[in-house]
């Protein structure tokens, strides 16, 4: 995959319905030069108008939600799930807890608003926000009570706004769906003088009736101002009341990370913009939805302005790009309301019209759905022909070697700060053609290499896993790390943005070489036309322990660490079929480092070990194998796979080099049955920074009821067994 590094980089922070619809547009009118990117902490985005709906039964939980993996890697669009923590305004950086800052020239802040709450109610209460996790955590809550609370489950739904209308109205169908035989009491708190300020009075009447119905108590003119674990919740006037759970639905208040961006904030801490959607403190950061709040007219918090505001902040966006003027946007004054009662009707208020009824709902349902289908479009875009290099990159000759200017890397060196080691002579400060290091005495040198193409387009976790993926050559053999040289190939752009590329690529790899007690000495940088990244490694081990861990012995049990399939996910990511949820576990698993593993191996006395790379679990299996002159039975139930592995594999999606992977099936022994079954086509799946395959006498692991007992991560998936044909064959079951 050719790469080019973008001119200008626009940033979105947050998956509001606003920004959602700039990812939307950027399938279908991607910006030359410019490289968008979604920041999110969570995996999907929700769709506040279908919440209700949820929980009424009218729709599907995945109905609700937008899959920004999908959606991103099917628009073109780089998504970072990661928690931001800051903005650096001078530097144009948005800052996080546990990644380097992420560099912008544009910005979109759209991370909605949270339910008012008072402080110290998190015992007693539950907000609506994030909804991506709304369900789970409220289904969570009813189970412990169901366990703890002896009568009926008292519920407060706190706001009697439109969502907490709705929320209370639709929560009864959620609750006697779930858990018909339990008993709930459900009352529906206000602090204002009635229900729905702001609608017409016929829409109140209507609601009130509609929560009447369900048997819903209306409390309204009373504001919580505090509660206790014990089940106690407090109102401004000193009254008290009982409650197992509070569902708080109340007003838009400020998420705490808007403070701590540095922008200018009203006195409800929401960020102060013109009507081009820009913040007042910066023409670069734009803050819309709910996030921005426009200095001559503050609107309502609503999702139908948030929806407006998108085909004006991509085109306001692309305007200041191509040196236009901006267009202002303009809240409409009024708006259709449709507020979903539960009981498969809908309240519909438009321009001093209410009315409540069936159709409502149906034509609520049908708005929604069409909404939520522009967005839940994951066919990937049509691949268009890569840019043509710009006259500067056509003139790359390849004399220089095609090095990385000194420069870039010296900047970039700099603000990595690598630390000094006592056992480094000649390193990195001041960095030397030679590294020059202090021999360990008494041991051996062990000395591995390995390095990949890019996969991912974050190079910071692609440094990262370019790291335990090298180390865990190292681990296999029992070598422990102590210094390394970085292989790193920079896509040809301009020299800033192949500075932020570097410098994200060796953050991520020396953060993991840090954890491993490895310092970093050295390396080779250069700029081609795809990021490739990669170490050299250097370690010690003790010469007993490599003739300790020789060859396998019949009897050993073969113990795997590590679920398998990342070939087909990541296959699966470039064709926008793999879900958030499986290129979560995916990234998770490739980021373990298999160091306390390799310890639990020696504990254990292992008697042979590798790690599971690009050969798949079947080719580096094989290699062991004849290496011991030994045969092996495998057992597929016991393999563990990657969530969303086995169905991509089912459906035939798999990596390049699986099919090269299935050469050795000449020494495997199955039914004919199996050949099309998943899971043993996952054998021949390739592993990136996948687990250790080691052989362990079986006496040396704890036995429980059921005989050998797994430990610390590692799963039994077969065992060693003699050759008796004179051929190292594995036996698939």
């Amino acid at each position: 995959m050719q790469e080019q590094l973008p001119k200008h980089d626009l940033v979105l922070l947050g998956a509001g319905h606003t920004n959602a619809h700039l990812i939307r547009m950027w399938r279908m009118n991607p910006l030359p030069g410019i490289r968008l990117t979604c920041v999110s902490n969570h995996g999907t985005a929700a769709y506040s108008g279908m919440l209700p709906g949820v929980l009424a039964g009218d729709h599907q939980p995945d109905e609700s939600q937008i899959d920004l993996v999908r959606l991103s890697a099917a628009t073109g669009v780089r998504f970072l799930r990661a928690e931001v923590s800051g903005l650096n305004l001078p530097e144009r950086r948005l800052l996080f807890e546990d990644r380097p800052p992420l560099s912008y020239d544009y910005l979109s802040v759209g991370i909605g608003s949270l339910p008012t709450r008072p402080p110290g109610c998190d015992a007693l209460g539950l907000s609506i926000k994030p909804m991506q996790t709304f369900l789970e955590r409220l289904n969570r809550r009813l189970d412990a009570l169901a366990e703890t609370v002896g009568g009926p489950i008292r519920l407060v739904v706190a706001g009697g706004g439109a969502g907490g209308v709705e929320i209370a109205c639709c929560l009864k169908q959620h609750l006697t769906g779930r858990s018909p035989g339990s008993r709930f009491e459900l009352s529906l708190v206000e602090a204002g003088d009635d229900l729905l300020s702001g609608m017409p009075l016929a829409t109140r009447r209507l609601a009130r009736r509609a929560l009447e119905k369900h048997g819903i108590e209306i409390v309204v003119g009373r504001r919580i101002v505090a509660t206790d674990a014990a089940g106690r919740l407090r109102f401004e006037s000193g009254e008290e009341r009982e409650a197992d759970l509070i569902l708080w639905a109340t007003s838009a208040s400020a998420p705490p990370l808007l403070g701590r961006l540095g922008l200018d904030v009203d006195e409800r801490g929401f960020i102060r913009t013109h009507n081009t959607l820009q913040t007042v403190t910066s023409d670069r950061v734009y803050a819309v939805g709910d996030a921005g709040s426009p200095v001559n007219g503050p609107t309502t918090k609503a999702g139908v302005y948030a929806v407006r505001q998108g085909p004006v902040l991509w085109r306001n966006l692309r305007n200041q790009l191509q040196g236009r003027p901006l267009e202002t946007w303009r809240p409409q004054p009024s708006f259709l309301s449709l507020l979903n009662t539960g009981d498969g009707r809908a309240i519909l208020t438009y321009k001093g019209l209410s009315t409540h009824a069936r159709w409502c709902r149906r034509l609520k349902a049908r708005i929604d759905r069409r909404f939520m289908l522009k967005h839940q479009d994951y066919t990937p875009a049509s691949m268009a022909a890569p840019p043509s290099p710009s006259k500067e990159e056509a003139m790359h000759c390849g004399g220089c070697g095609c090095k990385l200017p000194g420069d870039i890397l010296s900047r970039v060196l700099k603000r990595l700060e690598v630390p000094l080691s006592p056992r480094v002579v000649v390193g990195l400060e001041p960095p030397d053609d030679v590294a020059m290091l202090r021999p360990t005495a008494g041991k051996l040198l062990g000395v591995s290499t390995d390095f990949f193409s890019s996969f991912l387009d974050d190079p910071y976790a692609l440094g990262r896993i370019a790291a335990l993926n090298a180390l865990s050559d190292l681990y296999a053999k029992r070598v422990q790390p102590t210094a390394a040289l970085a292989i790193a190939t920079v896509p040809y752009g301009g020299a800033p943005q192949q500075e932020e590329h570097l410098t994200q690529l060796l953050a991520g790899g020396l953060r993991e070489l840090r954890e491993a007690g490895a310092d970093l000495v050295g390396g080779h940088t250069t700029e081609g036309p795809q990021t490739t990244v990669g170490f050299t490694l250097l370690g010690d081990v003790e010469e007993a322990a490599t003739k300790q861990m020789a060859q396998l012995k019949p009897g050993d049990l073969l113990m795997l660490t590590k679920a398998i399939g990342t070939g087909a996910l990541l296959a699966g990511d470039r064709l926008a079929r793999c879900q958030h949820d499986w290129m979560e576990a995916l990234l998770r698993s490739m980021l373990t480092s298999n160091r306390q593993a390799s310890e639990t191996a020696s504990r254990l006395g292992a008697s042979a070990m590798t790690d599971v790379t690009g050969f798949g679990l079947a080719g580096h299996l094989l290699e062991l194998l004849r290496q011991s002159g030994v045969g092996a039975e495998l057992s597929l139930d016991r393999l563990v796979l990657l969530p969303g592995a086995e169905h991509l594999i089912s459906q035939g999606v798999e990596s390049t080099l699986a099919p090269g992977n299935r050469s050795v099936e000449g020494s495997i022994d199955r039914a004919a049955a199996l050949q099309g079954d998943p899971r043993y086509r996952s054998l021949f799946d390739p592993q990136t920074s996948g687990g250790l395959l080691a052989g362990v006498p079986e006496a040396n692991l704890p036995v429980g009821p059921d005989g050998p007992e797994e430990t610390d991560g590692w799963v039994r998936i077969g065992r060693v067994v003699d050759r008796a044909d004179g051929k190292s064959v594995i036996r698939v079951r």
